[in-house]
């Protein structure tokens, strides 16, 4: 059963040993792991990515658009000039992506055969308004320091980089000279380094990036459970404190709440966790309502959203103040900041014409109803500098945006000075 999973098909025989040793020592283990990460990421299946400002498309085939904002050549075609349809990366023909990351000026992706390519800002650290990533590379690059690991997943983070590899280590690059994430690095440093501490020896399924912080899902021999390292502004690392983390800890709470964690989401400042139950759990920043708890409170450990206790989730996606939650039925739900009108209510104009109403518990976005059809995946703009826009993609392959789209990250031509879409529109690229 392992074999017939894309990932361990082309690993030798000693790379599989290894995995094996790294899983507990049991094939069913290794099984559990490859299932996880496939459960939890749309490797290998279309996807879509709301950057900050630009946006990527890769359908079932591997096959790679992109749209939006293109002031460093983030969008992969030769050029620097903004694109208002998607528009195909003609430089990847005859390479199939598999998965993508969007950042702020950046864009990463990764082949089937593990590689990872780069444009946009040449460089991995991320400070969005600092001198770095003053060289512009315009065209996918090949990542000549991750060529000796096969990369399954990358994450862009606020000042940082991280990939995930096939054995479920996480590396990353770029987090500053003050030892952030357990190692010390120069700003512009292109070198992986990989994350020392706890996750040193448990493979890790998922990553998730926010505002100077990572979290990562991992799979123990007893379960699955959920780490955190970086910035605690907000409680955002969910240990019930504010106080940053140089070194991977584990998230206690799942536990007391007897939670498997399948999912897990990052936030700018507020973190997300869909379990095997269909529970959300949501913690940080409560800032807007993004936690969905009825309130603005600031939650420093996970917290069970009660208004879905009637939904059975099966994924969830989180922005700068803003979260979407899927159910098992193909509903969105979503809660938080109504800016840039991304969460998809569109709701009539309050006596001042103001259209942004916060949501602080979830509700459903009806206008998704109406394209009839499962929702499988939600992808929104998760970068403070940037106005939010929202993906919904459909079983069939079909996209759908909404939210902010003055530089063409929607996919479509705005007219009448408009600089947003508040109803969801289909996006013209098939991704099936």
């Amino acid at each position: 059963m392992c074999q017939k999973r894309a990932i361990f098909k082309p690993m030798a025989p000693e790379e599989r040993q290894d995995l094996k040793q790294r899983c507990g020592g049991s094939w069913k283990l290794v099984l559990r792991f490859l299932l996880a990460g496939e459960a939890c990421c749309r490797r290998e299946r279309s996807q879509a990515i709301a950057g900050p400002g630009h946006s990527i498309a890769v359908t079932s085939n591997g096959v790679v658009y992109s749209f939006g904002s293109n002031s460093s050549g983030q969008l992969g075609h030769g050029t620097t000039e903004e694109e208002w349809r998607p528009r195909q990366i003609r430089s990847l023909r005859g390479i199939r992506i598999i998965q993508a990351a969007a950042g702020p000026g950046r864009t990463m992706l990764i082949s089937d055969a593990g590689q990872v390519y780069a444009f946009g800002k040449d460089s991995f650290g991320e400070a969005e308004y600092g001198a770095q990533g003053s060289k512009m590379v315009t065209t996918p690059q090949l990542v000549e320091s991750l060529k000796n690991i096969f990369v399954v997943q990358a994450v862009i983070g606020n000042f940082f980089t991280a990939v995930l590899s096939r054995e479920g280590r996480v590396y990353t690059f770029s987090w500053g000279n003050d030892g952030r994430i357990g190692h010390q690095t120069e700003p512009n440093d292109v070198e992986p380094h990989p994350l020392l501490g706890a996750l040193e020896n448990i493979p890790v399924v998922q990553i998730a990036a926010g505002y100077c912080y990572l979290l990562a899902l991992a799979c123990h021999p007893s379960g699955m459970s959920v780490y955190s390292v970086g910035c605690g502004l907000g409680g955002k690392l969910g240990h019930g404190s504010r106080t940053d983390e140089k070194y991977p800890r584990l998230i206690e709470q799942f536990q007391l709440l007897n939670l498997q964690p399948m999912v897990v989401a990052a936030g700018a400042w507020h973190a997300a966790v869909v379990g095997r139950d269909g529970r959300v759990c949501t913690w940080g920043w409560g800032r807007y309502g993004c936690l969905g708890h009825g309130n603005e409170e600031c939650e420093s450990v996970p917290k069970v959203v009660e208004a879905l206790s009637k939904v059975k989730a099966v994924n969830v996606a989180t922005g700068d103040y803003t979260t979407f939650v899927v159910s098992d039925d193909g509903d969105v739900y979503s809660f938080g900041c109504g800016e840039s009108a991304s969460l998809g209510h569109n709701a009539a104009a309050d006596e001042q014409g103001n259209r942004h109403v916060n949501v602080l518990s979830p509700e459903l976005v009806t206008s998704l109803k109406e394209v009839k059809e499962r929702v499988v995946q939600i992808s929104l703009t998760n970068s403070i500098y940037w106005n939010a826009h929202t993906f919904a993609l459909t079983e069939s392959g079909k996209l759908y945006a909404f939210g902010a789209g003055d530089k063409g990250q929607l996919g479509m031509e705005l007219v009448n000075n408009q600089s947003e879409r508040g109803n969801p529109e289909r996006v013209d690229v098939d991704l099936r």
